[in-house]
């Protein structure tokens, strides 16, 4: 029954807001899931909403501060795990670890890290798909067209360019809500030369 409310819930959300789903459920029970292009704050309930409509628990990094009272637990309920970016630590190999816990884990990632336009990505959803053994899946909300959802499976192959070549056309059009601050689709440790 509670699938259900959510599911109901997730529809009306993205019925009253214009949007809606495109695609169906990636197949893998655990993944690392991009949430690009990411450039405003509506990209979150957005993202929320498509998941009640497709059934896919999602787990989430955020930076701790989001994670505060008044909101602290509301933003855990919907599945946020607070990250303190200034602090040491291994965090690809923390959030790999819990795959291992949990095996049907969907760990959503905004790989540019920032609403921002930036000139690379950060690469931890890549170590941390590799390190976990899972696959890594392109979701998307396109608001050109006003859809959203999962694209793209990608099993992290080590070699970084070819595997980030495949993301980068799938990406290619895909528009943001502030297209500006959607920049290239790069890693800071590809060779030279990438788009």
């Amino acid at each position: 029954m509670r699938r259900r409310i959510k599911h109901l819930l997730g529809r009306a959300y993205l019925g009253a807001s214009g949007w809606r789903e495109e695609g169906a459920r990636p197949e893998p029970p655990a993944f690392v899931l991009i949430a690009a292009p990411h450039t405003t704050n509506w990209d979150l309930p957005i993202m929320i909403a498509l998941s009640f409509v497709y059934d896919v628990p999602l787990r989430w990094a955020g930076k701790h501060t989001l994670f505060r009272w008044p909101f602290g637990g509301f933003m855990r309920a919907l599945g946020g795990i607070s990250i303190v970016r200034h602090e040491r630590g291994d965090r690809v190999q923390a959030l790999a670890a819990l795959f291992e816990e949990h095996p049907s884990l969907v760990l959503v990632m905004p790989a540019e890290g920032t609403r921002g336009r930036v000139e690379h990505w950060k690469s931890g959803f890549y170590h941390i798909a590799r390190e976990a053994g899972v696959p890594i899946v392109c979701g998307y909300l396109d608001y050109e067209r006003r859809r959203g959802g999962f694209g793209l499976v990608v099993e992290p192959t080590g070699a970084v360019r070819a595997d980030m070549d495949r993301i980068r056309a799938f990406y290619a059009d895909k528009v943001g809500k502030h297209p500006e601050k959607f920049g290239p689709v790069r890693l800071r440790e590809e060779p030279e030369g990438s788009a």
